[in-house]
């Protein structure tokens, strides 16, 4: 049973054959929650670095479904955990409580599958307040 606690890697189905191209699908078989937002960023500059913030009760699955994003999470046990996203089949998993930022190939683009909609009290953004929530 999948630990919903801490960030996972999440592959999903690949159908298709190199010649013609491929589909993943994302359904609730392959889901730890049912979606409720659905955004992706892209163009984001090389040197920018993103995220910066946790969340008290959202969760989500990150994609690249195209470049390359190297994210870093942090849960507040202190365990930390490097990930890089590089395929549109691959996901990443981060729970609710985890701090996370991102760095992007320029031609990245991420696919963000959330479980809720947007609030921004939901928001964690200075990272002092993240640690002092345990």
């Amino acid at each position: 049973m999948k630990d919903y606690n801490t960030p996972f890697i999440i592959e999903f189905p690949k159908i298709g054959k190199s010649d013609l191209g491929f589909i993943s699908i994302a359904e609730k078989e392959n889901l730890p929650f049912v979606p409720k937002r659905i955004y992706w960023t892209y163009y984001t500059p090389e040197d920018v670095e993103r995220g910066g913030h946790s969340h008290f009760d959202l969760q989500q699955i990150l994609v690249a479904v195209a470049g390359k994003i190297e994210i870093t999470t942090e849960l507040l046990n202190g365990e930390k955990k490097s990930f890089i996203l590089e395929r549109p089949n691959v996901g990443l998993f981060i729970p609710k409580m985890c701090w996370r930022t991102m760095k992007y190939t320029h031609n990245a683009v991420q696919m963000c599958i959330a479980s809720n909609e947007y609030d921004e009290k939901d928001y964690i953004r200075d990272y002092n307040v993240f640690l002092e929530t345990k």
